[in-house]
């Protein structure tokens, strides 16, 4: 730690002490992002827009020539645009096509996607342990430590904790969200933690718009009645459009009068990691008690949608069909299901 040269500029704990406009933009790209997801769930014309129409003129005349010369250069945000956009379009696609509900491998698309994008960020955590100062391969200042060992076995343990996607629904009536059960509250926050953690340890001076606010953005409308089990498709669509902010914008988060750095502080860093860890382990060990005492197979079976809000959910808001297929297989694994009740 004692290697680490700390910045010229005050700071806080976790960033640098910035204006009274730091914070209100913040406000407004949280509000943006969860606003044009929300409209975007419940609207095909504005998810058809802002997810094929708008990305297509950019790709054509914009992006190739947006970031040369700019820190947002480079095959990463490019790559984590069009793998957003991927996401998006596949949640998309269920909405309009119910007959890929019934697709067991096509259910799988969601969250090959998301363990895709964790394995990549516990890799990139690894890497960054032995990068001491300026990363030739993003161009920023990165400081690498045994909390980049720690979040990279907090994010495998995030990752292993994942299942029950063979219950994914679209809701009935006109929210039409794409329901996600076994995502649960306390899953959301191990991941909040390890995605806030591996940004700002990999990324650190990208870590106030691409991980507080990005993740506020998808996170807070999962805790309002709007959101509510529909976490996943927040979270694809929010990092899809603020991808496209990045690539279509790429002064406004670095060098911009809105741009807010990172502390780099060291004790920050540990103390992120150790608590993302921390919350990881212990969602894996409730995950891993349930499977065992349910006798639950995680890849073909959800593992709480007989539990509290999960089984209202699906009691409340899934269709007829969808609701028959998701007690079929609770009554394969635990004899007659409450959800038909």
């Amino acid at each position: 730690m004692s290697g680490i040269v700390p910045p010229d500029y005050p700071t806080l704990v976790f960033f640098e002490v910035g204006q009274w406009w730091d914070y209100a933009m913040a406000v407004v790209v949280i509000a943006a992002l969860a606003g044009t997801a929300w409209l975007a769930q419940r609207s095909m014309p504005v998810a058809l827009t802002v997810f094929i129409v708008v990305p297509v003129l950019l790709t054509l005349f914009w992006w190739p020539y947006s970031t040369a010369g700019t820190a947002s250069a480079g095959w990463f945000p490019i790559v984590k645009q069009y793998s957003a956009l991927i996401g998006s379009l596949s949640l998309v696609a269920l909405q309009a096509f119910p007959r890929l509900r019934r697709l067991r491998w096509y259910l799988a698309i969601p969250p090959a996607i998301l363990a895709v994008n964790i394995i990549e960020a516990v890799i990139r955590d690894f890497q960054c342990y032995g990068i001491h100062g300026v990363d030739p391969t993003q161009g920023m200042v990165t400081w690498g430590g045994p909390w980049n060992i720690l979040n990279g076995v907090a994010g495998i343990a995030n990752l292993l904790a994942i299942s029950g996607w063979v219950g994914i629904f679209v809701s009935k009536g006109k929210e039409r969200a794409v329901i996600w059960p076994d995502l649960t509250v306390g899953w959301i926050i191990a991941y909040d933690l390890w995605n806030l953690a591996y940004v700002y340890n990999c990324l650190a001076d990208r870590a106030w718009y691409s991980g507080v606010v990005l993740l506020a953005s998808c996170t807070i409308p999962a805790f309002l009645r709007c959101g509510q089990g529909a976490w996943i498709q927040y979270r694809a669509y929010t990092l899809t459009l603020w991808s496209a902010v990045v690539l279509t914008f790429p002064h406004f988060m670095h060098d911009s009068m809105f741009a807010h750095r990172s502390s780099h502080n060291p004790w920050a860093m540990l103390g992120l990691s150790a608590a993302a860890l921390a919350v990881n382990l212990w969602v894996l060990a409730r995950h891993a008690h349930r499977i065992v005492v349910l006798r639950r197979n995680p890849a073909r079976q959800e593992i709480y949608s007989d539990s509290g809000r999960s089984a209202q959910w699906i009691r409340d808001r899934a269709g007829d069909e969808d609701r028959r297929l998701i007690a079929a297989r609770l009554e394969a694994s635990a004899g007659r299901s409450p959800l038909l009740s």
